[in-house]
């Protein structure tokens, strides 16, 4: 067996059990994969070669895993791949002087239970008191519980 073939065993096995510790949760076939694939390169380095090079590769894989390992968990690395926004999206938030129990409104989108509703030029999301109502159609608000707006169709 050739020096680039117990290389390429090497590396792809290493990077199989990179992938197990970071990417792939639990003890799968990837990481066993990839450490059979190690212990078949560093075998056939003895195999082939003799033990001085068999213990010149089994101590450079060590390092090389020790490196590899050490890499991928510093924070720097995850710093560049990892997604760095935060969500500035909003719950329901009701004034209580801006809408009341009796209020009309039009259905924005088609209310299966929940959708978006046009009520004093605002638009809010809405639930229905149990009937579907579809889009255009005239609603008024029923209660109003913390942030929910129940409403029911007004024809």
């Amino acid at each position: 067996m050739s020096w680039t073939i117990i290389l390429v065993l090497i590396i792809v096995g290493l990077l199989f059990l990179v992938l197990e510790v970071l990417v792939i949760p639990g003890t799968t076939v990837v990481g066993v994969t990839g450490f059979v694939l190690i212990a078949v390169g560093i075998w056939q380095s003895y195999t082939t070669f003799g033990t001085p090079a068999g213990h010149f590769i089994l101590i450079g894989t060590i390092a090389l895993t020790l490196i590899a390992l050490w890499l991928s968990l510093r924070s720097k690395t995850w710093k560049k791949v990892m997604l760095d926004t935060s969500l500035d999206g909003k719950v329901n938030q009701i004034e209580e002087s801006a809408i009341s129990a009796g209020d009309v409104g039009k259905a924005v989108s088609r209310l299966v239970p929940m959708g978006k509703a046009l009520i004093n030029d605002e638009y809010y999301e809405v639930t229905s008191t149990g009937e579907f109502i579809d889009q255009g159609t005239d609603i008024r608000v029923m209660k109003i519980e913390k942030n929910k707006i129940y409403v029911k169709s007004n024809t």
